[in-house]
């Protein structure tokens, strides 16, 4: 088994994250100019990575994250590479991410009908906050809201001028 590797996202990945996309999210896939849009935004409120193996994209992630609240906007794994820790890995990266920008808590949505997919988020320690009826077009799918608390500020007075 070869040595998986992450790094970020660049533009010149796009052709093959959508081409992956396209295949793993064929009802509802992004399409390639929505993908440059979200990584025109890198770094500044967003961070996008990929998981290579051998020079290829198997795997990406990314993370929208402003004012102390970020939002998990994908992650997919190509499904002969699934159950490999990959989805883990991209996962972690993005909450570390969160961290590093000072995220309260991260939220994301995921289709009802993924349960692989919840399973690891709630090993992430995520919880379900709220269901969006129909959120999944053509297909009709519910989209299941998730929310991970990374932590609090204080409540009430503080000490500092």
């Amino acid at each position: 088994m070869s040595e998986v590797v992450l790094r970020a996202m660049t533009g010149a990945d796009l052709p093959a994250v959508h081409r992956l996309e396209s295949v793993l999210f064929p009802e509802d896939a992004w399409s390639e100019g929505m993908l440059r849009d979200e990584l025109a935004e890198q770094p500044r409120t967003r961070h996008y990575v990929v998981a290579e193996e051998q020079k290829e994209i198997i795997g990406y992630a990314g993370l929208a994250a402003a004012g102390g609240q970020a939002d998990v906007q994908t992650i997919g794994v190509r499904a002969d590479r699934r159950g490999a820790g990959i989805g883990a890995a991209l996962l972690t990266e993005l909450m570390d991410e969160a961290v590093r920008r000072e995220s309260e808590a991260v939220f994301l949505e995921v289709r009802a009908d993924n349960t692989g997919a919840r399973r690891l988020y709630e090993r992430f320690g995520f919880g379900q906050v709220g269901i969006r009826k129909r959120y999944y077009q053509p297909s009709n799918v519910d989209a299941i809201v998730m929310r991970r608390v990374l932590r609090r500020r204080p409540v009430g007075f503080s000490r500092e001028t």
